[in-house]
């Protein structure tokens, strides 16, 4: 039998496997609670590979919407900052281009190692809801 619910994607960065498996979990919980069906998981190397699978998903006829999971940690540079600015920037472009809303679960960037866990849930919550709220 085939669902008739709206069909989602999710984007994970695996940097930091471990703790998105966790945002992972939360986001399936809720988008069963949303109704939303989360059609296909894409597992990249961290933030810069986001835009790119995303936007392949995005592509996708069925895929009304999509979710960004990951976390651009404090590092002792502003590499992570500058990385996060040109990922969230490139996100929204692509939010407009395939006119499909995004939810953006990626925590940071400058997010320091003692702060992660508390945001893991509601990260992935609010970005599976976001996606329910836009559709």
């Amino acid at each position: 039998m085939t669902s008739t619910n709206p069909k989602i994607a999710i984007v994970c960065g695996s940097f930091h496997k471990t703790e998105v498996e966790k945002m992972l979990s939360a986001a399936k919980q809720t988008a069963a609670k949303l109704a939303l069906e989360i059609d296909e998981v894409v597992w990249v190397p961290g933030a810069m590979e986001v835009p790119l699978a995303l936007d392949r998903l995005l592509s996708r006829e069925e895929i009304v919407g999509a979710a960004c999971l990951g976390i651009i940690e404090m590092g002792e540079t502003q590499h992570g900052l500058v990385m996060g600015q040109a990922v969230v920037k490139t996100v929204i472009e692509l939010q407009l281009v395939h006119e499909k809303p995004v939810g953006l679960g990626i925590i940071g960037p400058g997010v320091m190692p003692n702060q992660i866990e508390a945001r893991l849930i509601p990260h992935a919550e609010a970005a599976i809801a976001a996606i329910a709220a836009m559709i």
